[in-house]
């Protein structure tokens, strides 16, 4: 089992990793990569054969097992899977700090950097030392003994709070339910979310309907449910996951952790010598300086402020006139925004959805692919899975290779973590013998798949903005799948930079608003009818419905971030964001509102002082996307330009010379304000 397990060629036999194997073999593993490390520094050589490529070998054999362990624990969690997930990456954390502060091993890779032979290697075997002594770099290994032994210290610290602050947000989420005995008090509910909240309280033996904090719950509730209260104990449950708020106060409190996990990132940084946090971040990004994406980001709020403020008025007073909410509330504001789309572009985000059940999405998702870069997706059922909703497809170019493989996990269910996002499974290797495809995992968390049997159930049903969420997803998935480099390290979105690994999922999602492409994603789910050009015309009308609120809703986050990185407006996560609110926001949340406390992104995921790379990579996007407009928008000539200009290319180049070399020029920053219709309120 053991030996399985560590095989990085193979695809991972899930069944295999068990609690109980994990660490036995994350220990052989780690034993394995010190011998290298062990040999190159004692054998000193300065040749790229001899002193990188053990090294990378030995990497992607950690990779290739803590991948698997990662999706595990990310798609089919158990409290004893969690555990073993903790330990093993407190180990590979202490792993990776005593390699990467390990001096003798950085002076054998700037020795092969300055080695006569160096100059003619490959541009990926080159970039992918480069960075690796730019990573010792930020790493600590220039630093004494007593502050490496310290840094060191400090990234095991966080790599653990980081594991915990995740585990507190899944373990809130599932803490709280609600069972739904009188079926009248879903008023509004669809009969599929109905289906899936009966579903739910079957899973937990109990009669009725049960709501829940998984997404899919949370959304249909806050989105159609004409009982207000019902809305404001959903709200509440879910705003104050995770902190010593709402219903399991204390219970899963974050609030130490994101204390503590910010003083840390400010020593850390200091050590290393920078100011702070941000500027720690921005040395690995396209932004230059904090100052300007300040600035980037205030630019921004400036110009959709009006805008949404023009929302929330007309929201106001619709809701007072229309609906009797005379003191519009948070909890009112997504039923109330349905209820106003539906009236002015007469959409339905119940009809709409019924237009959209996943197979018939994923038929129409496969033919965009075909169309776009000519690969096929054929599934294969002899490949071991995380969970049976999982399914796992070959990427076969146009002449029949296989070229890629991609595990997808679709649909929300317990133990699973929220969200959607792409991981790499293996990367691409072409190293002597070793030669393998690249394969990712691409997870979301839409509505669950009916259970077998379920009498009358519809199937899982998705909402245009799932459908977006699902071409988001594909964009970095693409990135992975695509690539031509040999060094995994900067293959795919390894080592991209992080403000602009987001170009190729936002512009993939505007091919959500193609007649043509969602048309053929559709199928109403009774009929088999496609969308029907009316509706399509509706949605498209609606697009820019409440831009201005979600802009600034964007940047509320983003500021956040930074500032509370900075340090400028004090650690208080909540004076923080209460601060950037006086500044952005016009939807203000309640007191108790505990947003930071579930916010993922920056204290368990790699967004940290990097939030605004949503925006900032937006003004890529909106104009790399202009290229497929321009061509006839589903133009596979583009779509193979975008292929081997920017997938293919990972970081082997600057992101922002990749996009020059697929545009011809410079991103056009007007693109993205008429991508929103804001471009009127320049000036």
């Amino acid at each position: 089992m053991t030996a399985a397990l560590l095989d990085p060629l193979s695809l991972p036999n899930f069944a295999e990793i068990t609690p109980e194997a994990i660490l036995p073999a994350l220990d052989i593993a780690i034993a394995e990569h010190e011998a290298v490390v062990a040999m190159l520094t004692a054998t000193r050589s300065a040749g790229f054969a001899e002193a990188w490529l053990p090294f990378e070998r030995a990497d992607n054999a950690l990779d290739a097992l803590w991948s698997a362990v990662s999706h595990l624990h990310g798609v089919a969690d158990t409290p004893e899977l969690r555990a073993a997930h903790a330990e093993g990456q407190k180990r590979l954390v202490e792993n990776s700090m005593k390699v990467e502060q390990n001096r003798d091993l950085y002076d054998v890779f700037v020795a092969l950097s300055v080695s006569p032979e160096f100059a003619d290697l490959a541009v990926a075997d080159r970039v992918a030392v480069e960075h690796a002594i730019r990573d010792f770099t930020l790493s600590g290994v220039a630093l004494d003994e007593d502050q490496r032994a310290r840094f060191k210290e400090i990234s095991i610290e966080l790599s653990g709070l980081s594991t915990a602050f995740g585990s507190a947000v899944l373990d809130a989420t599932e803490a709280w339910d609600e069972i739904v005995t009188d079926e009248t008090a879903l008023a509004g509910i669809s009969d599929a979310d109905k289906a899936m909240f009966r579903e739910a309280a079957k899973a937990k033996g109990a009669e009725g309907w049960r709501i829940t904090l998984q997404q899919p719950s949370v959304g249909a509730i806050l989105t159609f449910a004409h009982d207000r209260d019902l809305r404001a104990r959903v709200y509440h449950a879910n705003a104050t996951r995770a902190s010593d708020q709402g219903p399991n106060a204390g219970t899963f409190d974050n609030s130490g952790r994101i204390a503590r996990i910010l003083e840390l990132r400010h020593e850390a940084a200091a050590l290393l010598g920078f100011a702070d946090p941000v500027a720690r971040s921005l040395a690995t990004k396209m932004a230059p300086n904090a100052g300007e994406v300040l600035a980037f980001l205030r630019d921004l709020a400036r110009r959709a402020k009006p805008a949404a403020e023009r929302d929330l008025a007309e929201l106001t007073a619709f809701a007072a006139e229309s609906l009797g909410i005379a003191d519009l509330q948070p909890w009112d504001v997504a039923f109330a925004s349905n209820r106003l789309r539906q009236e002015r572009y007469a959409i339905d985000e119940q009809a709409v959805r019924a237009y959209f059940p996943v197979d018939r999405v994923m038929e129409g998702w496969q033919a965009l692919l075909t169309r776009l870069f000519g690969i096929r997706l054929v599934e294969r059922h002899d490949v071991a899975l995380a969970h049976p909703d999982a399914r796992f497809f070959d990427v076969i170019d146009e002449g029949g290779v296989v070229v890629s493989g991609l595990y997808l996990d679709l649909h929300a269910r317990p133990g699973k973590r929220g969200g959607a996002w792409m991981a790499q499974a293996r990367p691409r290797l072409n190293d002597c013998n070793a030669v393998r495809v690249p394969v990712a995992y691409l997870v979301c968390n839409f509505a669950p798949k009916p259970a077998d049997g379920a009498e009358g159930a519809a199937p899982a049903l998705l909402s245009h903005d799932d459908v977006t969420t699902l071409l988001h997803e594909t964009g970095h998935g693409l990135h992975h799948l695509f690539t031509r480099v040999n060094r995994p390290s900067i293959a795919g979105t390894s080592g991209f930079e992080w403000d602009a690994v987001e170009l190729p999922s936002q512009l993939m999602e505007d091919f959500a608003w193609d007649r043509g492409v969602l048309t053929g994603m559709s199928g109403h789910y009774k009929t088999g009818e496609r969308l029907p050009a009316d509706l399509f015309d509706r949605l498209v009308n609606a697009r820019r419905f409440q831009a201005g609120l979600f802009i600034v809703r964007q940047v509320e986050f983003a500021l956040f971030d930074l500032l509370l990185h900075l340090g400028t407006m004090g650690s208080d996560p909540m004076e923080v964001i209460e601060a950037v609110r006086d500044e952005v926001a016009v939807i203000r949340p309640p007191a108790w509102n505990r947003f930071p406390h579930a916010f993922g992104h920056i204290f368990s995921g790699g967004y940290a002082a990097g939030y605004y790379s949503y925006l900032w990579a937006e003004l890529l996007a909106a104009d790399g996307f202009m290229a497929f407009v321009e061509a006839g928008l589903v133009d596979r000539a583009t779509g193979d330009r975008f292929r081997d200009e920017v997938l293919a290319r990972g970081a082997t180049r600057p992101a922002a010379d990749s996009f020059r070399a697929f545009r011809g020029r410079d991103p056009d920053p007007a693109a993205m304000l008429r991508r929103h219709g804001l471009a009127e309120v320049e000036g």
